[in-house]
């Protein structure tokens, strides 16, 4: 069975995923990842000049998207109290 893909969300900037997948456009075709890198990041601010991957321009842009995902119900949080 293969891995799960784990997706991070950068606090005000890409997405990251490991190197090992395939991206396509809306027609099927595949872009060609940058080579030798262990990790992509791709571009959700909408500002990078190589869509769909980061080229840093989120720095510039301002972009902001510092979001947590919600804890599943029933699960305590481990920040504050004794």
């Amino acid at each position: 069975m293969a891995d799960l893909l784990t997706i991070r969300c950068r606090e005000n900037g890409p997405l990251v995923l490991p190197g090992t997948f395939r991206i396509v456009d809306h027609l099927g075709n595949e872009f060609a990842l940058p080579a030798g890198k262990e990790n992509i990041a791709l571009c959700r601010c909408g500002y990078s000049a190589n869509k769909p991957f980061c080229d840093g321009a989120h720095r510039q842009s301002g972009f902001q998207a510092a979001q947590l995902a919600s804890k599943p119900p029933g699960e305590s949080s481990s920040l504050g109290g004794s």
